[in-house]
């Protein structure tokens, strides 16, 4: 049941003129209404930023908000306090969810089902499966951004972890919204390899390099994605003249620099590249695409 607080009008002119849109929301659930006189300015202004916070999820816009702003510097004022329970479920986040890239890790969430307002802020907690504390994210407490970057806490990439975060609005917190359990090992996705290219009159010489993680080794340079997974590289070759559309796989293996031989002169190549794990049997997505004219 809903637990609404109504500071009524003590002018029934004042009434009146209130915003017919107040007074339908009023009216969809009467039964739950208690009259309560309210004189103090700082309980008014409380109510006030509960009623602001209800008015927007129900969609009431920004001239009856004016209008009980007015009023209610009037000290006459009609605000409606959304009761705790049913807020708390409507600012609750959903669709929490890990994404990953490369080891970098990043919890994201969108809004409750309420319209998100400008004042809500959110909170994000993180643990390792199997561990009963969680840990506050010091850098995503409080925060206004929907994701946060969980990289450094999630670093030992075979344990698997959970995520959950929080919202409040007006002073009033939801309850926490789960993510599924995740293992960085198993689900980051693995990003393409960069490639450079060289060129000759016939051949095309072709330089692979892995991604890299965000984690560093002793002397400061990254670690690449090879030191985790046994990676094949994936090359292939559009010829522009025939179809720009088409790729031909001409190469799949480990090395990093590969010769592409019986080319034409005078034609126009381009070539891409993947990285492949065998053991995910999975894909990057293609590189950046890198073309050359053969002389």
């Amino acid at each position: 049941m809903l637990n609404i607080e109504y500071l009524i009008c003590s002018s029934a002119k004042l009434k009146k003129k209130a915003n017919q849109a107040v007074w339908e929301t009023l009216k969809e659930e009467p039964e739950y209404l208690t009259i309560t006189s309210l004189y103090d300015v700082p309980t008014r202004e409380m109510l006030f930023s509960h009623g602001a916070a209800f008015l927007r999820m129900r969609g009431i816009m920004l001239s009856s908000l004016c209008l009980l702003m007015h009023l209610l510097q009037e000290n006459i004022a009609i605000i409606l306090v959304l009761g705790n329970q049913d807020l708390q479920d409507s600012i609750k986040p959903q669709n929490v969810e890990f994404h990953s890239l490369n080891f970098n890790n990043t919890l994201h969430w969108q809004p409750g089902r309420a319209r998100e307002a400008r004042d809500t802020v959110y909170f994000v907690q993180y643990k390792v499966y199997g561990q009963s504390a969680w840990q506050n994210k010091a850098d995503c407490w409080g925060i206004q951004n929907r994701v946060c970057d969980l990289t450094n806490e999630t670093s030992d990439i075979q344990e698997p972890y959970y995520g959950r975060v929080k919202a409040a609005l007006a002073g009033v917190y939801s309850s926490w919204s789960l993510s599924c359990r995740f293992t960085p090992w198993r689900e980051t996705v693995i990003g393409p390899p960069t490639i450079a290219v060289v060129h000759s009159s016939k051949s095309i010489i072709l330089k692979l390099q892995a991604p890299c993680s965000p984690y560093k080794r002793k002397r400061g340079s990254k670690i690449p994605m090879t030191n985790y997974y046994d990676l094949l590289y994936q090359v292939f070759v559009i010829n522009n003249l025939l179809d720009k559309q088409h790729k031909v796989l001409v190469y799949e293996g480990k090395h990093k620099v590969i010769k592409i031989e019986d080319l034409r002169p005078g034609v126009s190549y381009c070539v891409m590249a993947k990285t492949y794990a065998p053991t995910l049997d999975r894909s990057s997505a293609f590189s950046s695409k890198q073309c050359t004219m053969l002389q």
